[in-house]
């Protein structure tokens, strides 16, 4: 599985590396396809009970055309095992220069590996929890690179034994092309977050850092979490990793 998981990666890193782009006038129909394939040392998620605590690939694609776009997330351990699916669907609800607020909403699979006996020998069992949740995204932008929002997410478990209400809520900053040469620039995204999972809750604060070249479809990333307060099972005090990132981005047009 490890193989088929390597291959993937290969196969889009060669296919995307053909990507393009048109220039249009504005009465053309423009649909867009963009993503970015990354590998990481460590598969974190901001609610800590979803992480995987391993190395992972994760692909995530962006289709959609105006103001909608269909988003999936498609996360697993590089030993081909799934970790996390999310479909994302999103909707462009405000777009100016000074503000944005987009909506969405998916459907979340969480992949869970246990050991469990079977005819007198054990067995690895894979068992899958799905969750409904939408989000809320305003963002106020300070400068062309500088921006300033909330970022409010619920979910809703559906199985059994899973969390029934998940609230997650943030305030961030994101300041995007630093530059520290006339080649290399540098994302940074700070923000502070409260995640409430039924009766349990926690404050936290987490940070990512991202070092691109220009025109080049590599970068290299790094997300850092640290609990302030927290009550949640599978928190960890403080976690971290380094991601290897390939983007692409096409544009179709229908003429």
């Amino acid at each position: 599985m490890q193989k088929k998981v390597l291959l993937l990666f290969f196969v889009l890193l060669n296919h995307t590396h053909f990507s393009f782009s048109q220039k249009t006038d504005s009465t053309k129909s423009i649909s867009h396809f963009s993503g970015t394939v990354s590998v990481t040392n460590n598969g974190i998620s901001l609610v800590p009970n979803f992480s995987l605590g391993k190395p992972a690939a994760i692909f995530i694609t962006s289709l959609g055309k105006n103001k909608f776009s269909i988003d999936p997330e498609l996360r697993f351990s590089l030993a081909g095992k799934p970790w996390t699916f999310l479909f994302w669907a999103r909707y462009k609800l405000v777009t100016t220069d000074k503000f944005r607020m987009n909506i969405g909403t998916h459907l979340g699979l969480n992949f869970k590996t246990a050991s469990m006996p079977i005819n007198n020998d054990t067995n690895e069992v894979t068992t899958v929890r799905r969750y409904l949740a939408a989000e809320f995204v305003p963002n106020y932008f300070i400068a062309k690179n500088v921006s300033v929002g909330i970022y409010y997410l619920y979910s809703r478990g559906i199985d059994p034994a899973t969390v029934k209400n998940t609230n997650f809520i943030t305030i961030n900053t994101s300041i995007s092309n630093i530059r520290i040469t006339n080649q290399f620039l540098i994302r940074f995204t700070p923000q502070f977050y409260y995640l409430k999972q039924d009766k349990r809750d926690g404050f936290y604060f987490t940070s990512s850092l991202n070092l691109a070249k220009r025109n080049f479809p590599l970068s290299v990333s790094s997300i850092i979490n640290k609990s302030i307060q927290s009550d949640i099972a599978g928190d960890k005090n403080f976690n971290w990793n380094l991601s290897l990132v390939y983007s692409f981005n096409k544009n179709y047009v229908r003429l």
